[in-house]
């Protein structure tokens, strides 16, 4: 399974769920940080010999020898990204999306593509645990070209858990789209629970399946846990408001090598969210 785990907000504890839950796991495991601005799986699965691979788009080119300067480059680009003078092109590469419209349609055949790096992609190994992750560069107005760039790296024979950025915008979307299943990660504060209902929003517009994980959970009110039981939402797991917990987590360690006795839990809950991706027996895969 492709098992996501996102939330509606920062610092409710998705890496926390993330790393524990592909620890936790039997057999090979992929780990993938898609929260290329900021990731942070890798302070948990401390890897050894990384790899490193260039993240690079396609960007124009502009052939000044072949350009007339007539400006359909310019009509063709949704995004601006090309900017036609009386004796000049100005090629703007952070507005370019990479559709190549602009080198299919140009009459003279003078745009050309080339690549432009917009991040990397780091890969290693911890334990039984395949950790890729990517990191875009400073300045980069996206983030979704590096996502899909580290999502070709999943492996279908493998159970893949990947670490989603923050909130509900497009990053998000793109990395949930091929997910079996999507674990949201809220706390029960009224942040979270505003939040939450914003990630749940996305989720029943992308059809997806999905539950919830209540982390720092003794903490705050009891709205989120009203809200999950009216909307019949699956609350998959409880983590406490444990000091220990922060301190270890401040420490980089794992919260399943803090404490084992979560390994259980988080087998758990992967049982339940096979049961509920392949409901039927015959549809079961290992």
């Amino acid at each position: 399974m492709i098992i996501s785990v996102a939330s509606g907000k920062g610092g409710t504890g998705k890496t926390t769920v993330s790393t524990s839950l592909a620890l936790s796991l039997e057999g090979e495991v992929q780990l993938i940080d898609c929260d290329v601005e900021e990731p942070n799986s890798y302070i948990f699965i401390k890897s050894e010999n990384l790899k490193e691979i260039s993240g690079t788009v396609l960007v124009p080119e502009i052939d000044k020898k072949r350009c007339t300067y007539c400006g359909v480059c310019q009509q063709v680009c949704e995004y601006n990204a090309l900017v036609v003078l009386k004796d000049n092109v100005i090629v703007l590469p952070e507005l370019c999306h990479n559709c190549g419209g602009c080198a299919l349609l140009c009459p003279q055949g003078a745009i050309s593509e080339v690549d432009r790096e917009i991040g990397i992609i780091k890969t290693g190994k911890y334990k039984n645990v395949e950790l890729i992750y990517g990191v875009l560069n400073i300045g980069e107005a996206q983030a979704v070209p590096l996502i899909k760039k580290v999502k070709k790296y999943i492996n279908r024979k493998k159970d893949v858990i990947i670490d989603a950025p923050p909130g509900t915008a497009h990053p998000v979307i793109e990395t949930v789209r091929d997910s079996d299943y999507t674990i949201l990660v809220t706390e029960p504060t009224p942040f979270g629970l505003n939040d939450l209902k914003l990630a749940v929003g996305v989720m029943r517009d992308l059809d997806k399946k999905f539950g919830v994980v209540i982390n720092k959970a003794d903490l705050g009110d009891r709205e989120v846990y009203r809200y999950c039981n009216e909307e019949g939402i699956e609350i998959l797991m409880e983590i406490p408001f444990d000091r220990e917990i922060a301190e270890g987590y401040s420490k980089g360690l794992p919260l399943i090598e803090q404490n084992p006795a979560y390994i259980k839990q988080f087998r758990d809950m992967y049982k339940t969210i096979k049961k509920l991706v392949y409901p039927s027996s015959e549809r079961m895969v290992k």
